[in-house]
């Protein structure tokens, strides 16, 4: 949930921490003395201590333990952990492009990207990779993070994949020429309603911006030609990313000038985002966003600056509710802290970053299970605010509130009859996923053949009946068991649809999933009623 792409050095750090101002010349002499003293304790351990000790473990929990009294975004990653946080939001990384899963210790390929290295030799879904440069992955119990490692490489190196593919007897030698492979964080983008589009992010990243453009391009072709009249951006479970990517896409609903967020801190100036050119969306065009209690951060700044100047209609319920920055601050190895050096606001001077005590995590992290007991996931009426929070949208003087989250505009409840307990643990257990890809593995050219076309599938599919027999059994054995009879079949449509989704984005991809799925979710059918009707304000 970090908003702010790093653009500070070790260099910039010892500046913040050592410039002399008149006022600060005497915190400055503190600050040089509690380092001092850091240091020599550090060195005295290293020294003395009856036995060896890891140094850089040593300074790693230092900086982890005076990170933890802070707020709770204030972080450390090691080189490692820093690379696999921020690689999925830098647009791309180099490896062999393929999407795969780990089914009985075996990767399967789900689907090879358009247009990767791996497409161009061959490599097809459903293919088994079961060695790298002559070394097994399958039948080892290698973790995930080491397979993807010998995958990975740098862009131009060469790898030797021993592939199992089903139908040929022998083994298949590939050599696969890495190269960068994009990163995508719009999930999904189609006509979900003649004249209605939908498109879906999942998180803010370096692509952003340019990844819904072209998805404006293409719904528009499939709207043949006709501008669009209604947008749905789902900004469901987006846990936000960088700050720059939020401001470029709030960019296209609103007019020149328009404040998007501003931010301030203790020790910074205050910095203000505003519009700098027409957007593409800024008229004609009804926009809903769609949120939950996991939109956070960069994607509750573009919630926010749409709710605070009356331009979208904000569907679902309250959002997670991070109104911190931080700053990266890279070190020479590679790690780096995310430190928080202000708070945003959003076009109103609403901060909704909810409350936390220094020091106190464990409390903020339980959050979301706080408001699932209270029952505000369920009812709109269990939620209050204090006066002092209430602010007005800057156009039509609508209330909105700060203090904890954005809440939107049209409440949806969480549907427990429609997940049940049942549904949940088959899901948390891995049980429906493993299913649907042994299935897909083996039925797939025989569902390629019997449909040759998403629509086809989507109007005749059915799950069958011994599928979702194969599921209960399944989860018997894992001690996984419906309450009654009646718990059963309630969770049965929604199992089916879901293992519909998974088909259909194994065999095409996410944006047939979604159009699979979408049916079902209650925020995206309660933001196609709203079209229904005229726009309440």
């Amino acid at each position: 949930m970090n908003i702010l792409k790093h653009w500070t050095s070790a260099s910039i750090l010892t500046t913040l921490l050592f410039a002399t101002t008149p006022v600060g010349a005497q915190n400055n002499k503190n600050n040089q003395a509690a380092l001092q003293k850091l240091s020599m304790a550090e060195m005295a351990i290293t020294s003395l201590y009856v036995d060896s000790v890891d140094n850089n473990k040593l300074v790693e929990d230092a900086i982890r333990g005076m990170l933890s009294k802070l707020d709770p975004h204030s972080t450390y990653a090691t080189a490692k952990e820093s690379k696999a946080q921020t690689e999925s939001l830098q647009g791309s990384f180099e490896g062999i492009g393929v999407q795969f899963n780990i089914v009985e210790d075996t990767l399967l390929v789900i689907q090879p990207v358009l247009g990767g290295p791996s497409e161009k030799v061959g490599i097809l879904a459903g293919d088994r990779i079961i060695s790298v440069n002559d070394t097994a992955i399958a039948g080892v119990k290698m973790s995930r993070e080491d397979i993807m490692r010998r995958l990975r490489g740098p862009k131009g190196t060469k790898v030797n994949l021993g592939i199992v593919r089903r139908g040929i007897q022998d083994k298949l030698l590939f050599t696969v020429k890495r190269d960068k492979i994009p990163v995508h964080t719009l999930e999904a983008s189609y006509m979900i309603r003649p004249g209605i589009g939908y498109i879906r992010i999942g998180s803010f990243g370096a692509t952003t911006h340019e990844e819904f453009l072209n998805a404006l391009d293409t719904l528009q072709m499939k709207n043949e030609g006709q501008q669009l009249s209604n947008l749905i951006l789902d900004l469901q479970d987006n846990g936000g990313g960088y700050l720059q990517a939020a401001v470029e896409l709030a960019n296209e609903f609103l007019s020149p000038g328009d404040l998007i967020v501003y931010t301030e801190s203790r020790s910074l100036p205050r910095q203000e985002f505003r519009v700098r050119r027409n957007g593409r969306l800024r008229n004609g065009v009804r926009v809903t966003v769609l949120i939950n209690e996991y939109t956070a951060s960069a994607a509750e700044i573009v919630t926010g600056a749409l709710q605070d100047h009356d331009r979208a209609e904000v569907v679902g319920r309250r959002s997670f509710g991070k109104g911190l920055v931080q700053r990266p601050i890279e070190f020479p190895d590679g790690s780096m802290i995310r430190l928080t050096v202000s708070h945003y606001f959003t076009p109103s001077g609403r901060c909704i970053q909810k409350p936390y005590v220094k020091g106190e995590s464990k409390a903020y992290s339980e959050d979301i299970e706080r408001r699932f007991k209270h029952g505000e996931l369920y009812s709109a009426d269990s939620i209050h605010f204090a006066d002092s929070l209430k602010y007005e949208t800057l156009l039509l003087h609508r209330t909105v509130y700060g203090g904890g989250g954005i809440m939107p505009d049209v409440f949806v409840p969480l549907d427990t009859t429609q997940f049940t307990s049942f549904h949940r643990q088959l899901a948390a257990k891995g049980i429906i996923i493993n299913t649907n890809l042994k299935y897909v593995d083996s039925h797939r050219k025989e569902l390629q053949r019997q449909y040759k076309s998403f629509e086809d599938f989507l109007s005749r599919y059915v799950v069958p009946q011994n599928l979702l027999d194969d599921i209960v059994a399944k989860a018997e054995k894992e001690k996984v068991k419906p309450r009654d009879e009646a718990e059963l079949q309630r969770s049965l449509p929604s199992i089916s649809l879901q293992m519909k989704a998974l088909i259909a984005r194994d065999l095409w991809g996410m944006n047939e999933y979604f159009t699979v799925i979408n049916e079902s979710n209650h925020t995206v059918q309660q933001a196609l009623q709203l079209f229904e009707s005229p726009r309440p304000w």
